[in-house]
């Protein structure tokens, strides 16, 4: 079994106190209070609450750490430090409100613009993923590596869809008709740090979407890092917090499918 830090040790408390929240009213959706914050982006009762419970246990543990949260916002750091907190309390919450059990906790630290520790946690399959840089990456104190699939043919890829306006819908057409044509499957499962998680598990080969906020993929970031994948913007750019796109695999196919999906939105539907 692996020998944790004290600053995962830190996360995975604080990930643990939040998820029996989450799970509590996973099992009383019926009861659960929504409001709308935006064309199918929803925030509920539950998502809230988790957030407020990370913030407290994290800055109770870390006091001074700055913090970017999906639901509350930014927090500098204090006291000289350069660390910071970006947390996503609830990943997947349009899955978590129609009952589906896929979603999931992020928790990532950051210093100077790099991600240096991440945990994702799964409430409903108890599947803990964790990573540190230079420590490799782990579920359930098992380490992870990336699959070793080299022909897109026989790969898996994860993705994500624009929905009610919100992305570019042409674009995502086209890079669905290349890859399609050239993988063995395509899934949208709606987490995308889960979705980064299955990279570094070798569940999935490959994962790509456009328009993801720093808390989304930060955790997976360094998961996929960790677990000896590859993660770029789509057109190959060196990938940061806030760029627009990520693409994440494994090494062999990270140039296939990364040109598949830089083809011209008119070449691919052209194939």
């Amino acid at each position: 079994m692996a020998t944790r830090s004290a600053l995962i040790n830190v996360m995975v408390k604080a990930a643990n106190k939040a998820a029996r929240g989450l799970k509590r009213d996973f099992g009383e959706l019926e009861n659960l209070q929504v409001s709308r914050k935006g064309p199918a982006d929803f925030v509920s009762a539950a998502d809230l609450k988790a957030e407020k419970t990370l913030k407290e246990e994290l800055s109770h543990a870390r006091p001074g750490y700055g913090f970017l949260m999906e639901e509350s916002g930014s927090q500098a750091p204090s006291d000289g430090n350069t660390r910071r907190w970006l947390v996503d309390p609830l990943d997947g919450t349009t899955n978590f409100l129609h009952g589906l059990p896929q979603f999931a906790i992020s928790i990532a630290l950051e210093e100077r613009g790099e991600v240096i520790a991440g945990v994702v946690y799964d409430p409903i399959k108890d599947e803990l993923f964790h990573a540190e840089k230079g420590g490799g990456a782990f579920l359930n104190d098992r380490r992870l590596r990336v699959s070793a699939r080299n022909r897109l043919g026989e790969s898996l890829i994860g993705t994500g869809a624009p929905f009610l306006g919100r992305g570019d819908s042409e674009r995502f057409l086209g890079e669905i008709d290349a890859v399609m044509q050239n993988t063995a499957g395509i899934r949208r499962w709606g987490s995308a740090s889960l979705d980064l998680a299955y990279v570094a598990a070798g569940r999935f080969d490959a994962f790509w979407e456009w328009g993801l906020s720093a808390w989304d993929i930060a955790g997976g970031i360094i998961l996929v890092r960790e677990a000896g994948g590859y993660v770029s913007e789509v057109n190959g750019k060196q990938i940061n917090l806030d760029s627009p796109s990520i693409l994440a695999s494994n090494n062999n196919i990270h140039s296939d499918l990364m040109k598949l999906l830089r083809k011209p939105l008119s070449n691919q539907r052209a194939q």
